[in-house]
């Protein structure tokens, strides 16, 4: 991983337990390099021969992570669970090797106040997530995500960048992106409303966004 840097598309998968694998897997199947992390030699061995990047290490040993480069790679998912110590503990190592992006799994509203004083900027409850809507959350600009049959998506989002100050057409964004606006809240408004023919689009709107899950995807990731 040394290769990598901070503009790498790359995610750190920490803890392969039931939902940090699926994660893993759910990442890897998006086009994401992916490495694995586990201190678990049972763990480590199972999934080494389905995901291309699978190292045994202590978490909580933040010279450990730093030897797997986990420091030069942007997004780093905590999805251990059976342990409250070793989580906050490897939060607590991400953010001193300066990891950007931290997302952490809380079993309790506890565990979670903790994870985010210590560090972590995203906080996962596993209950009522699926690792597939938070695998393309992750690893996009995405606020929000659902997935219908595998094929079509409806995404929360901020406008992107190149969009910005320009007059949007329902035919423009499907010739140009395969999608459709269909939904726009301004920072002065409380709720979304539809999205009029023709309508300039600001920096801090939040829109809906519909279409082809990969085009969706692709959309919310412009600069």
């Amino acid at each position: 991983m040394s290769d990598r840097n901070a503009d790498s598309d790359g995610v750190v998968v920490i803890g392969l337990g039931r939902f940090g694998s699926h994660l893993a897997e759910s990442l890897n199947a998006l086009g994401h390099e992916v490495l694995a992390i586990d201190d678990n030699p049972q763990q480590v061995q199972k999934w080494s021969a389905q995901l291309a990047q699978v190292a045994q290490a202590d978490s909580t040993n933040g010279e450990a992570l730093r030897q797997l480069g986990v420091a030069e790679l942007p997004r780093v998912v905590v999805a251990i669970g059976a342990s409250v110590e070793a989580s906050v503990l490897t939060v607590l190592a991400l953010v001193e090797l300066g990891v950007p992006q931290i997302w952490a799994r809380a079993t309790s509203t506890q565990h979670a106040k903790i994870l985010e004083a210590v560090g972590a900027q995203h906080v996962i409850f596993p209950e009522a997530e699926t690792g597939e809507r938070l695998a393309h959350l992750i690893v996009s600009r995405m606020l929000d995500f659902v997935e219908f049959e595998g094929a079509f998506a409806i995404a929360k989002m901020r406008v992107p960048q190149p969009l910005v100050g320009g007059a949007i057409t329902e035919a423009w964004l499907l010739n140009r992106h395969g999608v459709r606006v269909v939904g726009v809240k301004r920072t002065t408004e409380d709720r979304f409303h539809y999205v009029s023919e023709g309508l300039e689009l600001c920096p801090d709107d939040i829109i809906i966004v519909e279409g082809a899950i990969e085009q969706v995807q692709r959309f919310s990731t412009l600069t």
